[in-house]
């Protein structure tokens, strides 16, 4: 049968409207690319219903990410949610939640299509230290396509204070992960396809497939130095990227 698009889109929506988030029916139905019409159907739908598309985030760009879901090659979610660092999350609002450590870039240009580094590096006016809220709304690793329609575990991204890129080396970039307090993991920059700023140019060739781009304004969340950490009530998180400075957050009751 052939894909009938107005209709998954709509399912999705009206699944959506239950707090079905994986609706059962499309499981194993998905090619990537009908998740991701799917889930810019559904932004496009919240937008209108008054929220507000801020950004992009790239996904499983980094090894040890990739392997954790069992799925290697990057993928993209919208944001519609930022909040400043020190943001206390309570416990009820969030559906099985985790964190990934990232940079999140903002751009002051518009970008579309087969981009180069140079022209990536040109149109980031800030460098953020961030943390990535996901939830996990459903088995990413058994229903990759069915994540992407969902729009790639996205929750809200933590945004510290930003810092110019001017000539920083995004790869030689070092992270500190601490959980209450306990150091739990180090990273680098160079894990995120090579170099953050690679995530940007992979957006702006995809979206380009799907008669998007990043625009003047967008945030764009690069993808996780290290694997994905859940997050439970009680839990104080804290990053520190060398040279951009520190995020941090926590779950209340």
């Amino acid at each position: 049968m052939a894909f009938d698009a107005a209709a998954a889109l709509e399912d999705f929506w009206q699944a959506r409207q239950r707090d079905e988030f994986f609706p059962a029916a499309w499981f194993d139905r998905l090619t990537l690319d009908q998740a991701y019409r799917i889930q810019l159907g559904l932004i496009d739908r919240r937008c209108a219903a008054g929220e507000r598309q801020i950004g992009w985030k790239v996904g499983l760009t980094a090894k040890p990410i990739q392997e954790q879901f069992g799925f290697h090659e990057p993928v993209f979610g919208c944001i519609l949610d930022e909040v400043p660092s020190g943001h206390v999350f309570r416990a009820p609002e969030l559906i099985k939640p985790g964190f990934e450590c990232e940079l999140c870039l903002r751009t002051d240009k518009d970008l579309s299509g087969a981009i180069s580094m140079a022209q990536a590096r040109a149109a980031v006016v800030g460098v953020h230290p961030a943390l990535e809220i996901i939830e996990t709304r459903g088995d990413l690793s058994a229903q990759i396509a069915v994540a992407m329609a969902d729009n790639a575990q996205q929750k809200a991204v933590v945004l510290g204070a930003p810092v110019p890129l001017a000539d920083m080396r995004l790869d030689q970039v070092g992270c500190r992960v601490e959980i209450n307090g306990e150091l739990v993991v180090t990273g680098s920059g160079d894990a995120v396809l090579g170099n953050p700023l690679n995530s940007v140019i992979w957006l702006a060739g995809k979206l380009a497939d799907y008669g998007r781009a990043i625009r003047a304004g967008d945030i764009i969340m690069t993808g996780s130095f290290v694997r994905q950490f859940p997050l439970a009530a009680g839990d104080h998180v804290r990053v520190a990227f060398s040279g951009v400075g520190v995020v941090e957050t926590r779950v209340g009751a």
